[in-house]
């Protein structure tokens, strides 16, 4: 199938969690469709590797990866720069994938290193012929996600390059590839809108950038047009982000007890390699704001390894239960457990308060200060966003200077 009629197959899906490396692994996937989350992505697979290496591919990927009845619809990523193993790669898994999606976005050194990701946005008729070799080759569709250029019109030509060459699914990053660590920002969502708008009508068009809350997604559909909207970093600290069919709070911030309890169940039914190595890094993102409370279970995760005994684990699941336990037995505890929305800020959104024993987004502190009050630059523009317009003027802080600052943006890379 092509196009609309490949994405009316797998049910229009609208919510859908990013291709991320060693972080949207299997566990994650299930966990993340119990929140609303309708289309997954696999987590970034080196192509070469995955064609030639056994062990690596043993790591990356199992018998229950794409199950049809556990794991789809799934779209399987790889990042190649060599038409021929990205082919062999896929060969592997197009029985067991509704579509292979090669990884134009990457911004990290370690694709600057090996000539992948959004680096090769250097090199466009190699991107051709990755993609066009995958179109004429392979069984299932061939999908892209790329970042857009500082010039929008450039961005344009990118985006019909990549359609032309056979992507039949579009995902946009609103940033550049120079928006990484120190330099993120906000990602553009006009420049989205305006690649939306100049793109062939009925081009299935997938948004990334700026997923805070449940119900930036709406806004980001309304803003830009598109079919669907992704999440990374915002899918990771909560799952709950993918979560619109109503307003509970025990889905779109849940408590991190529970959630904990039900990610570390999926790893027990599940215990493949990837699921397994990518534990620690989630029990950390789950409980970032708890553990800035309960420092002590800190040090605990840290030095329990992926390889330790699953009733390690479970004692660590046990501790965080316990310690939420003690919170809900509080009198005031109806008082304490609400989630208090703020004023409408100048990005267009609102920010929320959020118990520290529940799921929520994060932002980084940079000097004691938190990133969502920061003066942060929009991709493909020379506009800076004031990301908490109650900041008086004279509090405002100056906009980010890679080399002067060590500022991180807000919600990082969502």
């Amino acid at each position: 199938m092509t196009g609309r009629a490949l994405y009316k197959a797998i049910g229009s899906p609208k919510t859908i969690v990013a291709p991320m490396v060693d972080q949207s692994e299997l566990a994650w996937r299930i966990l993340s469709r119990r929140y609303g989350a309708e289309l997954c992505y696999t987590p970034m697979f080196h192509a070469r590797l995955f064609a030639t290496e056994e062990k690596y591919r043993k790591n990356m990927w199992s018998e229950f990866d794409g199950n049809e009845d556990i794991d789809r619809p799934v779209i399987v990523q790889f990042c190649a720069n060599d038409p021929e193993y990205l082919l062999q790669a896929a060969k592997l898994v197009e029985n067991k994938c509704d579509a292979v999606d090669l990884n134009l976005g990457c911004p990290q050194g370690i694709a600057r290193k090996g000539n992948y990701g959004a680096f090769l946005m250097d090199d466009w008729e190699l991107v051709r012929k990755l993609i066009t070799n995958l179109h004429e080759n392979l069984s299932v569709p061939v999908t892209a996600k790329i970042r857009v250029y500082d010039d929008w019109e450039k961005s344009l030509a990118y985006a019909r390059m990549v359609l032309d060459a056979g992507a039949q699914f579009l995902t946009i990053h609103g940033r550049t590839r120079d928006m990484k660590g120190q330099l993120t920002g906000l990602a553009n969502w006009d420049i989205l809108k305006y690649l939306k708008d100049n793109l062939p009508e009925d081009q299935v068009f997938f948004s990334n950038g700026n997923i805070i809350y449940p119900n930036d997604l709406q806004r980001c559909m309304n803003h830009v047009g598109c079919d669907a909207v992704m999440s990374a970093e915002g899918n990771l600290y909560n799952p709950g982000v993918f979560w619109t069919e109503t307003n509970e709070k025990e889905k779109q911030f849940p408590r991190v007890d529970k959630l904990l309890r039900e990610y570390f169940e999926i790893l027990r039914e599940y215990p493949t390699d990837a699921n397994k190595h990518a534990m620690k890094a989630h029990f950390f993102k789950i409980l970032h704001e708890f553990l800035n409370v309960h420092k002590e279970l800190r040090p605990v995760i840290g030095r329990t390894s992926v390889h330790a005994n699953m009733d390690d684990w479970d004692a660590i699941v046990k501790q965080v239960e316990a310690a939420v336990a003690k919170i809900y037995q509080q009198d005031d505890i109806s008082d304490l457990d609400v989630i208090k929305v703020g004023e409408d800020e100048s990005w267009g959104g609102q920010y929320r308060e959020v118990p520290y024993w529940r799921c929520q987004p994060y932002f980084r502190r940079v000097d004691g200060e938190k990133q969502n009050t920061r003066v942060l630059k929009i991709a493909a523009s020379s506009e800076l966003a004031n990301t908490n317009k109650r900041k008086t003027v004279d509090e405002k802080a100056e906009p980010v200077d890679a080399k002067k600052s060590k500022t991180e943006p807000l919600a990082a890379t969502t």
